[in-house]
């Protein structure tokens, strides 16, 4: 057998902790969640049985055509994510790699969706108040109920107060906010209308033109993130406020020239 030289020895001893790292961050937990298009409802519809969106005190309209909110479906909070998913997640075009932080708020799983239960109950409370506010209608007399199970966090916000909206007043003009096409968005509301950026919007615009949609309402700040993987087909708004999001409806259904990313 041949004498092994000290320069292989260096070798063989340099490497062991390499390959041993290697070996840990294959096998290891990441925090990191990987996210695909997720599940779409039409707001202005039943969900499960039940209406979304129901109003008492007041009269409503038959609307036609969708206005549907979007959701990413992610791993779990509890899910091991190690290095050959998110290498994956990195180069596929229909999922993503996201900090898992980013994605769950709060230590263990009920924690989790006690957060993001106590967040779409917020949303759907802004929702309410921007959408009555909109439409000069007072709370005391109109009572607006909003039902979507199994779904947490804000993102719905704006495209619930777009389906009051149409619901209570349509376009103004006697006709449908959507001018009967399937629209989609996602986006956080206030109580004052303002629209906030979500996350995962490359994802749910994915999941709105499998879905149907032509039209996808963005928040103006991640319009770069939108255009990126944009679905062929799907036109893109991008919004800052709900009278914004209502007025670009208008002016589609018109045919008129409306905002663009």
């Amino acid at each position: 057998m041949p004498a092994v030289s000290p320069r292989a020895r260096v070798l063989a001893l340099c490497s062991a902790p390499v390959l041993a790292l290697l070996a840990v961050a294959v096998f290891a937990p990441l925090p990191f969640t990987v996210a695909q298009p997720g599940s779409t409802v039409n707001v202005l519809g039943a969900n499960r049985g039940k209406q979304v969106i129901s109003v008492s005190g007041a009269g409503t309209r038959k609307t036609t055509g969708q206005l549907r909110m979007t959701t990413i479906l992610a791993t779990g909070p509890d899910a091991t994510v190690r290095l050959k998913d998110v290498i994956s997640g990195w180069f596929a075009t229909d999922r993503a790699v996201m900090p898992h932080d980013s994605v769950y708020v709060g230590g263990t799983t009920k924690e989790i969706e006690r957060h993001n239960a106590e967040e779409m109950e917020k949303s759907q409370s802004s929702a309410t108040t921007a959408a009555l506010g909109y439409l000069h209608r007072s709370p005391r007399e109109v009572k607006v109920t909003l039902r979507l199970a199994d779904v947490g966090g804000p993102s719905a916000g704006l495209l619930f107060s777009l389906g009051i909206v149409d619901k209570l007043d349509g376009d103004g003009r006697g006709g449908d906010l959507t001018g009967g096409r399937t629209i989609a968005g996602t986006g956080t509301i206030d109580a004052k209308g303002r629209v906030g950026a979500v996350g995962g919007v490359p994802l749910k615009t994915q999941a709105a033109k499998r879905d149907g949609a032509t039209v996808f309402l963005v928040p103006k700040a991640e319009c770069a993130d939108a255009t990126a993987e944009l679905p062929k087909g799907l036109r893109l708004i991008p919004v800052t406020t709900l009278k914004g999001a209502v007025t670009a409806l208008r002016t589609l259904r018109s045919g008129g020239a409306v905002p663009h990313c």
